[in-house]
């Protein structure tokens, strides 16, 4: 029997768009009660409008431990407790290494590692006291397989692999989940599609990508699991992705 979601309360980083957005008009349409955080104000106040009353729009730097801190404060301020911290933000760089810079990587692992680590710590007090919650993490597939033209983004998706299994086993005893989820590649702006008839080529003709839509079902489906259930790594990839 799964998990009725109506009214479980949702923060996810990286709301803008993606994943992030797809993840919240799923869960709005199963009565969550959203906080969205991004950098990008104009896009949450967007989606905000768009998803209705019980929204929430936090402008947060998931690299500044303040603001991660700040955003969960005040969605506990609105909404009175945190179900749901899901860590989806995260940039991308691919690329040979001889020809990357040092402090473009740098950035990306503040926001793809530190982020999350920020994230799940801001929450775990207030879902020890509660005795429940969920910390989701976006990951990839990369997390899982060396791909060697995206070394950087490779090492960081591989560290929160480890920090959500070793964190998982921590947080058990108290009733919290941890989990991640790693999608293949992804027809988004993380890739730069963003054209529609590109996407419907990329992802129905060719099966090379899948749509955010595709992952955020799959966010749904982890946490409709029943509390007794943790789906610790759910990969899901494109039909026709040679990985």
């Amino acid at each position: 029997m799964q998990q009725d979601l109506d009214g479980k309360v949702v923060i996810i980083t990286g709301a803008s768009s993606g994943i992030g957005a797809e993840s919240a008009r799923q869960l709005a349409r199963h009565g969550c009660r959203l906080t969205l955080a991004a950098r990008q104000t104009d896009k949450l106040e967007a989606l905000a409008a768009e998803l209705g009353s019980d929204v929430l729009t936090v402008r947060t730097d998931v690299t500044r431990r303040d603001e991660v801190v700040a955003m969960v404060e005040t969605t506990i301020e609105r909404f009175g407790r945190v179900d749901v911290m899901f860590a989806n933000a995260g940039i991308y760089i691919p690329g040979q290494a001889i020809e990357g810079d040092p402090d473009s990587w740098s950035n990306l692992m503040k926001v793809n590692i530190d982020g999350v680590m920020y994230c799940a710590h801001a929450v775990l007090e207030q879902m020890k006291a509660q005795g429940s919650g969920d910390i989701l993490v976006s990951s990839s597939i990369s997390g899982f397989v060396d791909i060697e033209w995206e070394p950087i983004y490779s090492a960081s998706k591989h560290a929160v692999t480890g920090l959500v299994h070793t964190l998982r086993r921590q947080v058990a005893p108290l009733g919290l989940r941890v989990g991640l989820i790693a999608p293949g590649a992804t027809a988004t702006e993380l890739w730069d599609k963003t054209d529609p008839d590109e996407i419907a080529q990329l992802t129905d003709v060719e099966h090379g990508f899948i749509r955010a839509e595709d992952v955020a079902r799959a966010v749904v489906f982890m946490l409709s699991q029943p509390p007794h259930v943790t789906i610790r790594d759910l990969v899901i990839l494109p039909q026709n992705q040679d990985i």
